[in-house]
């Protein structure tokens, strides 16, 4: 049996046959330089406690690195949202993270308008809301800054605008050495084929994806969702294009294995594709503390990942 068919067919049974505990079965060699990929830690899997004020932004990646053991952080502009131009707070950042031996990799924006929106004065207000960041972005050291595609109109009214928005946005950032990239992340920017067509009408070096395991709600009606794309197709078509990868976990059963997302599959896909890039922590589950979230998918990714 070839390793993909492995993974795909008897790595769920496999792992779980072999730990009764996860966060004690995985070999004390393991480390990420054994891995195809590197391991950081997304901001949001701490907002809980960064939004009660038990950690402060400016303590997130101590946090990450003396709990967690992870040296490279993907910020999320709310937690420094009046931040982007104080440049002796980016410094304190850069102090903090020098000392530490931590990289910065990206910013994660939120709240700056809609780069998809039909009409083009809002449009234009977003694509230049965001170019603070990608300056941030550059003052820290980081390779990118995630956006988001919500817009109005139709799938192809929204492409149009969402092509000339990253276009523009992305000559900007060319610039400054500055990735933009898309997540997933509701709407039309979860249907991996829509965005995928974005991606190459936008045709730039500097513009890619960041796929997440999770996200894939297109349509979402009273808090519910009515339309979901297949998560494991969109990885693989998004994955091409990837600048990051986002490891959206929510629960854990007592193996340690993911609940809701097929781990094994999605790395078997992210290796098929070649990348070996950054694969980032991102906990969002309510069924276990931030901190044993962040820790079960880290060593998740460490025992999946040494099997390649």
């Amino acid at each position: 049996m070839d390793r993909k068919r492995f993974l795909q067919l008897g790595g769920l049974a496999t792992v779980s046959l072999s730990m009764p505990s996860l966060l004690k079965a995985v070999p004390s060699n393991v480390s990420s330089d054994d891995l195809f990929f590197d391991i950081s830690l997304a901001q949001w899997s701490l907002h809980r406690a960064l939004f009660d004020g038990k950690i402060d932004h400016l303590e997130f990646p101590r946090t990450a690195k003396n709990e967690f053991g992870i040296t490279a952080v993907e910020y999320v502009n709310q937690f420094f949202a009046d931040k982007a131009e104080d440049t002796s707070y980016l410094d304190e950042m850069n102090s903090r993270c020098s000392d530490l031996g931590v990289n910065q990799l990206l910013i994660m924006v939120d709240g700056e308008g809609n780069l998809a929106a039909k009409d083009d004065q809002a449009r234009i207000e977003a694509i230049e809301n965001h170019y603070k960041w990608v300056e941030a972005a550059e003052y820290l050291g980081c390779h990118s800054i995630r956006v988001n595609l919500l817009g109005n109109g139709t799938a192809e009214e929204q492409k149009t605008a969402a092509v000339d928005s990253l276009g523009r946005l992305a000559e900007f950032a060319k610039d400054y050495d500055i990735n933009v990239t898309v997540e997933n992340h509701g709407g039309y920017s979860s249907d991996g084929q829509w965005l995928v067509d974005v991606m190459r009408q936008v045709n730039m070096d500097n513009c890619g994806t960041l796929p997440d395991f999770g996200n894939f709600c297109v349509i979402k009606e009273d808090g519910e969702c009515v339309e979901k794309y297949d998560r494991y197709q969109g990885v693989e078509e998004l994955i091409p294009f990837a600048k990051g990868v986002s490891a959206k976990s929510y629960a854990f059963d007592e193996n340690g294995l993911e609940r809701t997302i097929d781990f094994p599959r999605m790395l078997n896909i992210i290796h098929e594709a070649g990348y070996t890039g950054h694969i980032g922590v991102e906990y969002e589950g309510d069924k276990h503390s931030e901190y044993e979230g962040i820790r079960a998918t880290k060593e998740l990714l460490l025992k999946l990942g040494d099997q390649f």
